[in-house]
C-alpha cells in the first residue's frame, strides 16, 4: 500500500493571499496588493494579486501603506468596491478612459 502515496519533493511557490477586510463602511484593508495605479479622495485603483480593484468612495486617504508587505489600508465612506476582469472589457476601458481624462 505504501507505493501508493507519493512524496512531493518539488518545493512550493508561495502566493500571496489576497484579503479585504471592511470595518463600519468607514476603514478597509487590503492584502495581496501589487501597486497602487491611481488615488483620489473620490477613487483608489489597485493592482491585486486577484485583478484590477477599483474602490469608489468620499473622502477616501490612504492611512497606510505597505509595499513589501502589499498591505493598503483606506479611510472614508466607501460606496463600491468592483473587480475590473478582462470579461468586463469594454467597462475596464470605460473606467480607464474615465480615470484619465
Amino acid at each position: 500500500m505504501s507505493n501508493y502515496y507519493e512524496t512531493n519533493s518539488t518545493p512550493k511557490t508561495t502566493v500571496q493571499e489576497h484579503d479585504v477586510i471592511m470595518r463600519s463602511r468607514r476603514l478597509l484593508d487590503i492584502t495581496g496588493v501589487k501597486q497602487v495605479e491611481s488615488f483620489d479622495n473620490e477613487e483608489f485603483l489597485l493592482d491585486t494579486v486577484m485583478g484590477f480593484l477599483a474602490i469608489k468612495g468620499q473622502n477616501l486617504q490612504m492611512k497606510n501603506l505597505d509595499v513589501d508587505k502589499g498591505v493598503v489600508s483606506i479611510k472614508g465612506k466607501i460606496f463600491d468596491l468592483v473587480y475590473l476582469d478582462d470579461q468586463q472589457g469594454d467597462k475596464a476601458k470605460g473606467f480607464f478612459s474615465k480615470l484619465f481624462r
